[in-house]
């Protein structure tokens, strides 16, 4: 059963299949992405304001804003200042749902983004929550403070300390619902300081970029090379720039040390805060441990960091290190997002990071992602000898370059005939502004996704479409 509503906004008549028993959020946002599959939004197809569809639908403005944001970074909308958003164009749909979940119709998942989920220390964890279930105290059950956790923002502070540089204290960590959410209140907090803009690398995570949007803030692109962002072409008057200093996403550079501190100069000098996201830091291989840049000007960064590619990204457990600035307004846009983050899921990380728990997992997991990452230079290299594989020093994620005759349309095309997962680099640059003709085109491989049993033939799989794909351009 569902609630059928046509809003008529601005001459465009959009009928949608309000889905009942879910949240008005949940619904507005199936009914878009179903009325975009059956194809009633046509690509170029213009939407209402979200301040128009949210009156015609009495829904709250931002619940509308939140929708768009999502699909457009799932590609199924186009966003763009001071314009109308739009159905996307060069969409892919995808076939007709059935009853068989869609991962496991993929013979080889590299989709970027998550850890093996299979090595995900049930045990440690299961003990962990026990502990937490047993212990606490019936009054941290009631109203959670929005900064999180005394214990483990506690924790963390020590934690980060300790294997990252961070210099912070517990009043001035935030815990929030992963990097996702915690972009959002930055974003939130500076917007409602007077900013106007923020400065991301390009390319970047195109999710990253509607997160500023959905806050009011102008994204402005910044230039990144072998060496990571350049803090020279460090747009004028951004109110933060959101870096990935340790390992770029996703061309996979380190920040050089001279960058790190011309970039501190910059944020010291222009007040301009810098947001560290350390998305896989824990992850090195071939150099010696990179600190956080936190650490090199506490009261400028904003560093943030997540159990996402460490433990799970379902647990949805991430923090801020916050300058002592911006703790009040981050903390006041927490508590109106959503009042607290789950009280059991952060006492049980608090657990694992006392015991130690969490450090022996990620030692644990650093071997197993470098041996995952030296089978994919060799099989990469013995079935497509004329491509490069870049950005391997650290992380989960590596990004192959295509020769010369070789289209990254053409290999995700062949990719999804034999049902491969992959990510092409195209959709992480600016539509703006792109990098260098040759380097602007590639493939992100995830190579921490595939089950541990199953890595070897999902190697084989993607060794043989690079093989294919080269020996037809040649």
């Amino acid at each position: 059963m569902s609630n059928s509503w046509t809003s008529e906004v601005g001459g465009i008549d959009l009928h949608l299949d309000l889905p009942a028993g879910r949240g008005r959020r949940s619904a507005l946002e199936v009914a878009l992405r179903q009325a975009i599959r059956d194809g009633r939004l046509a690509p170029g197809a213009p939407l209402p304001s979200s301040r128009a569809l949210a009156a015609e639908l009495g829904l709250a403005r931002g619940t509308v804003v939140e929708v768009y944001a999502q699909l457009a970074a799932e590609g199924y909308l186009r966003t763009r200042p001071g314009a109308a958003t739009e159905v996307a164009h060069g969409l892919h749909l995808p076939t007709p749902v059935n009853a068989e979940p869609a991962s496991s119709r993929h013979v080889a998942d590299f989709r970027l983004g998550r850890p093996d989920l299979s090595m995900f220390p049930r045990g440690e964890w299961l003990r962990a929550m026990r502990r937490a279930v047993q212990v606490t105290a019936y009054s941290e059950l009631g109203p959670a403070d929005p900064r999180g956790s005394t214990r483990l923002r506690a924790a963390l502070a020590n934690y980060l300390g300790r294997v990252r540089g961070v210099l912070t204290t517990p009043e001035h960590i935030v815990i929030c619902s992963g990097f996702t959410q915690g972009l959002r209140l930055v974003c939130d907090a500076l917007a409602a300081n007077g900013a106007h803009s923020i400065a991301l690398e390009n390319p970047c995570l195109p999710d990253h970029r509607s997160i500023p949007a959905a806050s009011g803030l102008a994204v402005v692109p910044l230039e990144v090379d072998g060496r990571g962002a350049r803090p020279e072409r460090c747009p004028a008057a951004v109110a933060a720039v959101v870096l990935t200093p340790a390992h770029q996403a996703p061309l996979g550079a380190t920040l050089e040390a001279d960058r790190r501190a011309e970039f501190v100069r910059v944020a010291t000098t222009r007040d301009v805060y810098l947001v560290e996201d350390d998305y896989d830091g824990e992850f090195r291989y071939d150099r010696h441990p990179v600190g956080a840049l936190q650490g090199l000007a506490p009261e400028h960064t904003i560093y943030a960091g997540s159990a996402s590619k460490s433990l799970a990204p379902g647990l949805r457990l991430g923090w801020l290190a916050l300058p002592t600035s911006l703790v009040d307004a981050v903390v006041e846009a927490k508590r109106r997002a959503d009042r607290g983050t789950d009280v059991f899921a952060q006492l049980a990380l608090a657990q694992m990071i006392e015991s130690g728990g969490l450090d022996r997992h990620i030692r644990r997991m650093r071997r197993l992602y470098r041996h995952r990452r030296d089978a994919l230079v060799t099989t990469v290299h013995q079935h497509a000898p004329a491509v490069s594989v870049q950005g391997i020093a650290a992380g989960l994620h590596a990004v192959i370059s295509l020769p010369e005759g070789v289209s990254e349309a053409d290999v995700l095309t062949a990719a999804a005939q034999r049902n491969i997962a992959l990510t092409g680099l195209t959709p992480f640059w600016h539509s703006t502004n792109r990098g260098p003709e040759g380097d602007a085109e590639g493939i992100v491989v995830g190579y921490g996704t595939p089950a541990q049993h199953g890595y070897t033939t999902a190697l084989e799989h993607l060794g043989r479409l690079l093989g294919a794909a080269t020996r037809t351009s040649a």
